[in-house]
């Protein structure tokens, strides 16, 4: 029984070892700055998580880098391109209109018009082939009643 308790009590002990990052800012601005830039900022190791709600490694250092440049009296924009420039567009989650993200967008819309195109050009030929046939038809049609009708006479 006495084991019981011990171990009970190292279990509900175990919160006490969590870590809590705690960062001393100089002003509520620059807590805010830091809260904005670490949930903008993607993490590069997981997928679609900002570093703020990361646990991976390289998000606690993306997250100490920031909390450093604030400190050195960087603005937003010279962090998120420091960020930008060692860990490439992939950490924001607003990247910059380049040649590759251009094609990204354009070259869909490109296969659809162009499906679109070869549909249409391919329509035109299939009712005149229809038309042609109704016309033999009509004539063919035309040819057995005349012949009904001469030898009814």
């Amino acid at each position: 029984m006495q084991y019981l308790k011990i171990f009970a009590l190292l279990l509900l002990s175990l919160p006490a070892f969590a870590v809590i990052e705690s960062y001393e800012f100089t002003s509520p601005q620059q807590e805010q700055t830091y809260q904005q830039l670490t949930q903008q900022l993607r993490c590069p190791q997981c997928q679609n998580n900002n570093i703020a709600d990361s646990n991976a490694t390289i998000s606690n250092d993306m997250r100490a880098k920031v909390y450093e440049l604030l400190q050195q009296g960087k603005d937003k924009q010279e962090i998120v391109d420091y960020m930008v420039q060692r860990y490439g567009n992939f950490v924001t989650y607003d990247p910059p209109l380049t040649v590759s993200t251009l094609l990204l967008w354009l070259i869909p819309a490109l296969l659809m018009l162009l499906g679109v195109v070869i549909l249409f050009r391919r329509k035109p030929h299939l009712p005149s082939e229809k038309h042609s046939d109704h016309k033999i038809d009509q004539q063919r049609l035309d040819a057995i009643l005349q012949v009904d009708s001469k030898e009814k006479k």
